[in-house]
């Protein structure tokens, strides 16, 4: 018998599918290949991420040089009870990155509201836009589908884009949130509390329209992988 050579791997975290959501994915998909770059372009993408004080939930990564050993640059500390963390919203359209908004306390629907009536429109605004000029994106999240959110959005005639569940692989919002988790790894201390993680969230206003842009253009390759997999698992 042959054999077979095998290493251990750190399982990706991905969203759990199921028959629904990978169905979701794929109708999606197809209902969108056709779409173009100007059609994507009118897009403005939403979400909310968490950002801890001290690195992601995750693992992080950095370069290391053979031979090198253990420093500051290659720890990432930890504190009993954690080191806090912030919710933040945010959005982004072509042109660049829209205005972000802090989060404190529980989000629900009628703090949602406020954000649509303020940082959202304040977005739009800013890049001389109207609500008839662009399709608004979200995900699936209890608070944005609520019956004071399907309310708002109606009374003021917004075009939403019918986004699945599950789906946060092509949401290019999703993969801007990592272009700034890191920009915020890059600073050497980390924040002493919250209110310094917030100041440092301002690298948010310096992204560049150009990130916005590549990500969006990517758009048609993420379609196309969810397509390969037939609304399963993706690299992205």
């Amino acid at each position: 018998m042959k054999e077979v050579s095998k290493k251990a791997v750190v399982k990706k975290k991905r969203p759990l599918f199921t028959k629904r959501h990978r169905r979701e994915r794929l109708d999606f998909t197809l209902n969108h290949k056709d779409w173009t770059i100007d059609d994507w372009k009118r897009v403005f993408w939403s979400d909310e991420t968490k950002i801890n004080c001290l690195g992601s939930d995750g693992r992080q990564c950095v370069w290391k040089k053979d031979g090198e050993g253990l420093s500051d640059r290659l720890v990432e500390g930890t504190k009993m009870f954690g080191g806090g963390s912030l919710m933040i919203w945010g959005c982004m359209t072509w042109e660049g990155v829209g205005y972000a908004c802090k989060i404190d306390g529980n989000m629900e629907g009628d703090l949602y509201v406020q954000i649509l009536d303020e940082e959202l429109q304040e977005s739009i605004k800013l890049y001389n836009k109207t609500k008839d000029d662009i399709i608004f994106q979200q995900d699936n999240d209890p608070k944005h589908t609520c019956k004071k959110a399907k309310q708002w959005f109606q009374d003021h005639e917004y075009q939403i884009m019918d986004w699945p569940a599950q789906f946060p692989d092509i949401s290019p919002i999703e993969h801007l949130w990592h272009h700034l988790e890191r920009e915020l790894a890059e600073y050497e201390i980390p924040p002493k509390g919250i209110l310094e993680l917030w100041d440092r969230v301002e690298e948010w206003n310096k992204i560049p329209s150009e990130v916005c842009q590549n990500l969006i253009k990517s758009m048609a390759r993420f379609i196309e992988a969810v397509l390969k997999a037939k609304g399963g698992y993706t690299k992205y």
